[in-house]
């Protein structure tokens, strides 16, 4: 089954299509929102490249990384981007998928909590090739997508 975790930022939203039967990763990817942009297009750029990768991969299902309720300084523009990708899910063809927060996302991979911040910084490592040179949201979206096999 064909999987995608994304990680939202203000300008980018980082996606990786995981292939849980093969139990490998098939692409890590951003999707760069133009400077240019103003919100409304800016969100409306998201979700069309969204669905568009969505079809490519012919992915079954999703998990995004949301900010975490009690983070110090939240970006608006990052809550704003979660919210189009939860829409977007729910207007495409998904089988299922979920939302999750360092807790969720360590309860479906099997693994303590203390465990994520660790593979996500890069120094605890899931045997997964490139892990050391991939960026924290890299990693965080390889993460979400392999969690959401059970989505």
């Amino acid at each position: 089954m064909i999987t995608i975790g994304i990680r939202a930022a203000p300008k980018i939203i980082t996606f990786a299509i995981y292939d849980s039967e093969a139990n490998e990763i098939i692409n890590v990817e951003q999707i760069k929102i133009p400077a240019a942009f103003e919100t409304p297009a800016a969100l409306k750029y998201v979700r069309s490249n969204l669905l568009d990768v969505l079809r490519e991969y012919s992915v079954e299902q999703a998990g995004v990384r949301i900010t975490e309720p009690n983070a110090q300084s939240p970006s608006i523009e990052r809550i704003q981007i979660e919210g189009v990708i939860q829409e977007a899910f729910a207007s495409s063809e998904l089988r299922s998928y979920y939302i999750g927060q360092i807790s969720s996302i360590s309860k479906r991979l099997g693994f303590e909590r203390v465990r994520f911040k660790p593979l996500v910084d890069g120094t605890d490592d899931l045997g997964i090739a490139n892990w050391g040179a991939m960026s924290k949201e890299q990693r965080e979206a390889i993460l979400c997508a392999m969690g959401a096999k059970d989505a």
